[in-house]
């Protein structure tokens, strides 16, 4: 009987749970556990991690552990911390390339040694700093040259390299991008980024509350309604508090608001990036009605700052929901012949369709939300699948192509646009009373939080450690971007690089929000 059971249980997929089965939980971390293993069980998760039991939700650090959160399709995710043992701790990524990355984050921020990890360079450490291990022990820098960094080696006859950045012909963040290229044909792409390094983790270790909340939303300024409301959301998970009914309505239309705008751009854009600028007229003129009317509502044109731990800072009013309204109704015809007109066109769909393709296994590897996870057959959203107010209970589509190239992530903005809006109205309509505010309270024993939002880039992360007073003690925030930034470098392969740009706009990661 006992052999039935173990092997049922490898059929099933289940080993990591067998593995946290004696593990000591630590807590109190809400809503979903934390559990405390050795190296030795770390390790074997690890490796489970990499035969893909699991998909990795964020791995990041604090004194003296490491924590690294896990998914299992249908159930709540979960988070597994190991001790930093001598400044060391098993490596994730030499068994799942995805946390290759934030190891190396935690490396350049703490110190701490990922134990046979398949790359050490530093990430956010470009040699600048006036401290190593700023958030470890803070040891002296020693300076170096921010250019003096290996790039990966790619060897054959007839390559060249092209060098793009970190400073780009446009108003946007610094990133690095080596090209090596075999005439027109992309060979291999290695990006570098950190040149926005902006300190979140140390920012907001020991912060008040309040001030917490405000790095938090300025993470990434396009996604500071998605990364205030996991904010909130992990607060009151912490704290046990409930927000009102039309607080939580109201944080609604607002991610949805904000989905909206983001993805106008981003439709706009990519066309833009293919000569097809009649497109980027229109759906700039969207975006602007938009943001326009988050203003004329919420008196903030990115609703920064709005949702908070216990609610939200404005309402809606009558007028204010009619607005939205007879918006969405204006730009709904004008947006879906936009939409006949990307389709109709043969000029456009040759330098869209077929182009950037990204794999569904890596897709999947990685875990990549959004319209990246989404274009290439990945069927996840937050909204749904780790479901929370407003949105449990409620359908809504979740477009989910398998094509995995630059028209599906298009095609993908396209259906969700339609999606937001329909939700937006009938989160209108069903609008409850009263108040949009609920008292925290006094905060006098240290707990823990976690919560993941959907954001318009796809799912974001943030946990949080409050000690008493109200005080975050350590806090950690995941931008969807970190998990699409490498999948972009597989995207490009064997394209041209005059399409990197078409590429690189259909994922359209954000710098800012990698470069914690």
């Amino acid at each position: 009987m006992a052999e039935t059971a173990t092997t049922d249980t490898v059929k099933t997929g289940d080993r990591i749970t067998a593995l946290l089965a004696d593990a000591d939980v630590a807590g109190p971390q809400r809503p979903w556990p934390r559990y405390l293993v050795d190296a030795t069980v770390f390790e074997a998760i690890a490796k489970l991690l990499g035969e893909g039991e699991r998909d990795m939700l964020g791995l990041w650090a604090e004194a003296g552990a490491v924590h690294l959160a896990l998914r299992r399709v249908g159930e709540d995710p979960c988070v597994v911390s190991t001790p930093v043992i001598d400044g060391r701790f098993p490596s994730v990524g030499v068994r799942h390339a995805p946390a290759i990355r934030p190891e190396r984050a935690i490396r350049d921020l703490f110190g701490y040694e990922p134990v046979d990890a398949p790359d050490l360079r530093p990430w956010l450490d470009h040699g600048a700093w006036t401290a190593s291990a700023p958030l470890g022990a803070a040891g002296p820098a020693v300076p170096r040259d921010p250019a003096d960094y290996q790039v990966l080696p790619v060897r054959g006859e007839g390559l060249h390299q092209i060098p793009v950045g970190p400073v780009h012909a446009g108003i946007i963040e610094p990133g690095h991008f080596r090209f090596t290229a075999n005439g027109e044909t992309v060979v291999r792409l290695e990006e570098r980024l950190g040149y926005v390094h902006k300190g979140i983790d140390g920012l907001l270790t020991d912060a008040p509350l309040d001030r917490a909340a405000k790095v938090v939303a300025r993470v990434s300024g396009d996604s500071t309604v998605a990364s205030s409301f996991a904010f909130a959301r992990a607060v009151e998970a912490a704290l046990g508090v409930v927000p009102p009914p039309r607080a939580v309505v109201v944080r609604g239309v607002m991610a949805e608001l904000e989905r909206l705008a983001n993805h106008f751009g981003d439709i706009g854009a990519i066309c833009n990036d293919a000569a097809f600028a009649i497109v980027l007229a229109h759906c700039g003129i969207f975006r602007e009605r938009i943001l326009a009317v988050s203003a004329a509502v919420f008196a903030h044109r990115l609703m920064m700052d709005m949702i908070v731990p216990g609610g939200v800072t404005a309402n809606v009013t009558a007028e204010g929901a009619k607005l939205i309204v007879e918006t969405l109704d204006a730009i709904t015809p004008a947006f879906e012949e936009i939409v006949r007109l990307y389709e109709d066109t043969p000029s456009i769909q040759d330098r869209t369709c077929g182009t950037g393709h990204l794999p569904a296994d890596l897709a999947r590897r990685f875990a990549a939300g959004g319209p990246v996870g989404r274009a290439s057959a990945r069927d996840f959203d937050a909204r749904r699948d780790l479901a929370y107010a407003p949105y449990a209970g409620r359908a809504f589509e979740v477009p989910v192509l398998t094509a995995g190239d630059v028209d599906a992530r298009i095609q993908v903005r396209i259906r969700e646009v339609a999606a937001s809006m329909k939700l937006i109205r009938e989160l209108l309509r069903a609008l409850p009373g009263g108040p949009v505010f609920a008292a925290l309270p006094d905060g006098t024993e240290a707990c823990e939080g976690i919560a993941v939002t959907e954001a318009f880039r796809g799912d974001l992360l943030v946990w949080l450690r409050l000690a008493p007073g109200r005080i975050v003690a350590r806090g950690h925030v995941r931008d969807a971007s970190w998990f699409q930034w490498p999948l972009l470098e597989a995207a490009i392969e064997n394209n041209i690089v005059a399409d990197f740009p078409l590429c690189n706009k259909s994922f359209n990661c954000s710098y800012s929000g990698a470069d914690l």
